[in-house]
């Protein structure tokens, strides 16, 4: 290495490692996990890194890197610290385009050559303790991560421990710690500056910056190998949020999104147009009857009302779930890109959003920002059975939400955001994800994917019929035989059904 220190037998690298990242992530893992980097990767401090030709999503971590001193076999957490002999600045580069090729190995994605820049200097661990360290990394001058040891859920020396207990470190290995939140994607011309001090130590010494310009590559993949390959979930992650791609998007350095063309006048999720125009002209007390006769008794969704007088939904549903708060639950999984934000945030056009929280009102579940991104999205509605929050603003908006009312508490006072796209239970009715949603002033209803189509060609007949019937009553006859219809009435009805077809 470039600061005198031998080139690594070993390069291991952690996934994640600070909170900050985890919940971005939106999953805090219980123990650490590993991957390994090839020494060919290392560069030095003022080089270059190759965006490969027909890629688009490179990506910096900032890292602080340790390297060991003393042989680590079998040692403990509390002795891990004592073999690390320093502390260098790294730059874990990824390639998202390539992530799904080696199923977490990371081989193809960040094994390249180049992707491990580090130094320019070592700083000897002794100088601070294992709490000691930050990591701060910039993009053309712009700060863009900052965060500190203290805060790491693995510190140092249990990752030194642990990794002992499965292989010898040897002198001059090197772990790279995990990055804190803010990594994004780079693009060609870009120069990427990562930087590891300890601030509070005599002399906050410091590694200096290490310094990488991307840099676009003109060779292809051949196709001998996997090909590089991207949808939307990866573009998002790559760029940290939907948001910082727009934004990215805007400013020309980023490809949009495939589903960006997608609004609210795009072909809707999940069901067919036909079935979706019959049920939207039956009311839900005509659909509940045609699901009644089936043997689905329990498939009202209750206590919610519209936020506006004679609203209707129609759509499939897309399902979040809340569990019950717990205050250290809520720190591992409220914040940052979490199942509550991720759920708004990718709904498609035509689905509805079916949030299942136990029936408590007493906080809000949604709030006019997350109100507007599912109307923007092109949903078909929302559906809590909990309570709204900035309940007036959200009724400002088309989008029509059904809700046991308004409350102005935020969500952690109740409830944990937990997971998306499960089988949940919203008042009192289970609802899976797929499953149709028809709602009006008379309340909500969930029929099964697989008996829509029939339910609605049903509801739409006994509309016909109904409608046929306060035609009748509108005239002067007596409901007495007439509702329901007797074989007299029913003659009639279809007599007069087979004329008017004709």
């Amino acid at each position: 290495m470039t600061f005198g220190i031998p080139t690594p037998g070993k390069i291991i690298a952690v996934h994640l490692n600070y909170p900050s990242r985890a919940a971005q992530r939106g999953r805090t893992p219980a123990q650490p996990s590993y991957f390994f980097k090839p020494a060919s990767s290392l560069a030095a401090t003022g080089g270059t890194i190759e965006r490969p030709a027909g890629t688009e999503l490179l990506a910096f971590e900032g890292e602080i890197a340790i390297v060991i001193g003393a042989p680590a076999r079998w040692v403990s957490p509390e002795n891990g610290w004592s073999h690390i002999a320093a502390v260098t600045a790294a730059n874990d580069f990824g390639l998202y385009d390539l992530r799904a090729a080696d199923k977490g190995s990371n081989v193809r994605n960040k094994g390249g050559d180049g992707f491990t820049p580090i130094g320019p200097a070592a700083i000897p661990a002794s100088v601070a303790g294992e709490d000691g360290w930050r990591v701060r990394t910039w993009v053309n001058g712009e700060l863009v991560q900052e965060d500190t040891s203290d805060t790491l859920l693995f510190p140092f020396g249990r990752l030194v421990a642990d990794l002992s207990q499965h292989l010898t470190l040897e002198t001059g290995d090197v772990i790279l710690t995990g990055t804190p939140a803010g990594s994004s994607v780079v693009v060609p011309g870009d120069v990427v500056e990562v930087e590891v001090d300890a601030p509070a130590a005599p002399g906050a010494p410091s590694t200096g910056r290490l310094v990488t310009t991307v840099t676009q590559g003109e060779h292809a993949f051949g196709d001998f190998g996997t090909k590089p390959a991207i949808d939307d979930d990866q573009r998002i992650e790559a760029w940290g949020s939907e948001a910082e791609l727009a934004a990215a998007v805007a400013d020309g350095r980023a490809s949009a999104l495939d589903s960006a063309a997608a609004t609210a006048d795009a072909a809707p999720a999940g069901l067919d147009p036909e079935v979706r125009e019959l049920l939207s002209q039956a009311a839900v007390a005509t659909i509940s009857a045609a699901l009644r006769k089936r043997g689905y008794h329990d498939v009202f969704i209750e206590g919610v009302f519209p936020n506006h007088p004679g609203d209707r939904i129609v759509g499939t549903a897309k399902t979040l779930r809340f569990i019950p708060f717990r205050p250290d639950l809520f720190k591992e999984h409220g914040g940052g890109f979490n199942a509550q934000k991720r759920a708004f945030d990718q709904v498609a056009p035509g689905e509805v959003l079916v949030v299942e929280a136990r029936g408590e009102r007493g906080t809000g579940t949604v709030g006019d920002v997350l109100a507007l991104r599912a109307q923007v999205r092109g949903a078909a509605g929302i559906v809590t059975d909990g309570g709204v929050r900035d309940f007036d603003a959200v009724a400002e908006f088309e989008i029509p939400v059904f809700s046991q009312g308004p409350h102005p508490s935020v969500l952690g006072r109740r409830h944990v955001p937990w997971e998306t796209d499960v089988t949940i239970a919203c008042g009192g009715a289970a609802v899976q994800p797929g499953d149709v949603i028809v709602g009006d002033g008379d309340g909500v209803l969930v029929i099964p994917a697989a008996i829509a189509a029939e339910v609605a060609v049903e509801a739409a007949a006994q509309e016909r019929e109904d409608a046929w019937v306060a035609e009748q009553v509108a005239a002067g006859a007596s409901v007495d035989g007439l509702f329901p219809m007797n074989a007299e009435w029913r003659a009639k009805y279809e007599a007069e059904r087979a004329e008017a077809s004709r």
